[in-house]
């Protein structure tokens, strides 16, 4: 049994829940999101709350169960209340700038690399500090490892990109012997 899956899950006062076959719909005041859920894992709606069942039990579905309720959970956050995530561009000569519905940045490399901002993201550059939000918990957490898959946090000054309040291991440089 799955201990995520058996949860209730409540809809807040201002979010529409619609299901047609797989594709579960659900709009918020930020907007709407839609997702293909599993068809092995039943969804019922009674007032404004919501269960699942798995049509058979077994190790498969029970995995299903827990994943299916926790997307769930993720979307109606997500039309509530969005995600967010703070990314720190840090380094001599480091920089992020926003160019329309692209960034740019300057990581030390011969060339700038621009990357495209996807639909339903909005970013924020404020000198080395990028703020990535949206109402889809998946796209905003991969696009910002994308981000910082530009350029890792190195071990012994910490140039790159890395999260913020993430801690990177330092690594003590070569001593010099007289």
């Amino acid at each position: 049994m799955s201990r995520v899956g058996k949860q209730i899950i409540e809809l807040p006062e201002k979010v529409e829940y619609d299901h047609q076959g797989n594709v579960v719909i659900i709009k918020g005041p930020l907007g709407a999101l839609s997702r293909e859920l599993n068809p092995q894992i039943e969804i019922l709606k009674e007032g404004r709350t919501i269960t699942l069942k798995p049509t058979k039990l077994n190790i498969d579905t029970n995995a299903l169960w827990g994943t299916v309720g926790a997307h769930l959970r993720n979307m109606i956050l997500g039309v509530t209340k969005g995600y967010e995530k703070k990314l720190v561009v840090e380094g001599v000569g480091y920089r992020a700038a926003l160019a329309g519905v692209k960034l740019t940045f300057n990581l030390g490399l011969s060339h700038p690399i621009d990357l495209p901002i996807p639909a339903g993201i909005k970013v924020t550059v404020d000198k080395g500090n990028l703020t990535i939000n949206g109402i889809d918990k998946d796209l905003v957490g991969q696009f910002a490892a994308n981000i910082r898959d530009l350029k890792k946090p190195e071990p012994y000054k910490g140039k790159g990109i890395h999260y913020e309040g993430e801690i990177i291991r330092r690594k003590e440089g070569k001593k010099v012997t007289a």
